[in-house]
């Protein structure tokens, strides 16, 4: 079966062109609310909150456990000031999370939205709705884009609060020398949430790509994240020289050039200009895509 929407109803005026259904607006589909409400009650969402939420209280009780972590080989990174004060375990979790972890839910979120639909076979009755294609999309990548910001913000949050329980509320020790007061700390970590999230663009036009490519959505949330990996390895190849410069991986630790009592911004405008044109590359690709394609699940 192959259904074709077009967002209107009715029939054909005089003038050639479609009268619309009596208040039938198509702007009004769908609207974020609705969509923000399904997709927050789905299990997936509440298991990746409660995983991200737990991570602090894992740190922490392993520090607990292994003792503060000490310098290694002479060699001081931001993991051996983890436990100086709140501000620094929170920025501590946000390092050892951000290359991978955080690639999870915006994989899940942005890769599981279109598929999941076409997988229970409900994409088609959506669209006859009718749902303006455009505006299905754009209401399912809104609703994405914004989870995946709640579970980076979710993460520091709790971690500072976790952090400033067990290790005190003060200042930020940079690891190569130095402190930020915990007022500027707190500032420096919202600029770096956000860094997080622009780096983190590439896979969710990756994942939402390929989530209105297949009607699997463990293939388009799979795909996006092994995408991402590929990218992280080819980063690690110095061979490659300057053509790393074009790698979104190669960027996604320059937010630590803020956490400084300079901070460089140079790396994280380089980064966010590579990410934005991949990120704008791939949604176009999936709006283009998709409205082109013959919906049958």
């Amino acid at each position: 079966m192959t259904t074709t929407s077009t967002g209107t109803t009715g029939h054909h005026s005089g003038t050639g062109g479609p009268e619309l259904a009596h208040g039938y607006r198509p702007g009004r589909t769908l609207p974020l609310r609705v969509e923000l409400v399904r997709q927050v009650k789905r299990r997936r969402t509440l298991v990746m909150g409660a995983v991200l939420g737990l991570l602090p209280f894992v740190l922490v009780v392993a520090f607990a456990i292994g003792g503060d972590p000490g310098g290694r080989s002479g060699r001081v990174t931001l993991m051996d000031t983890a436990t100086a004060s709140g501000a620094n375990f929170a920025a501590t979790c946000l390092f050892v999370s951000a290359g991978f972890l955080l690639v999870i839910p915006v994989a899940l979120f942005c890769g599981d939205t279109i598929a999941s639909e076409a997988n229970w076979s409900s994409l088609r009755y959506l669209l006859a709705a009718p749902v303006p294609r455009a505006r299905l999309l754009w209401s399912k990548l809104t609703v994405a884009l914004g989870l995946s910001l709640a579970a980076m913000v979710l993460l520091p949050v709790v971690a500072l609060a976790v952090g400033t329980v067990a290790y005190g509320w003060g200042p930020l020790e940079i690891p190569t020398g130095g402190s930020l007061d915990a007022g500027t700390a707190a500032q420096r970590l919202v600029v770096v949430i956000a860094y997080v999230f622009v780096s983190q663009l590439v896979t969710a036009g990756l994942a939402f790509w390929l989530s209105t490519k297949t009607d699997n959505p463990l293939g388009a949330v799979g795909g996006a994240v092994f995408l991402t990996i590929v990218g992280n390895v080819l980063d690690a190849v110095t061979a490659l020289g300057d053509w790393r410069d074009f790698l979104p991986a190669h960027w996604q630790f320059a937010w630590a050039d803020v956490i400084q009592p300079q901070p460089e911004w140079s790396g994280m405008i380089q980064g966010t200009a590579v990410s934005v044109a991949y990120a704008v590359v791939l949604f176009a690709l999936a709006f283009r895509g998709f409205a082109r394609k013959d919906i049958v699940s």
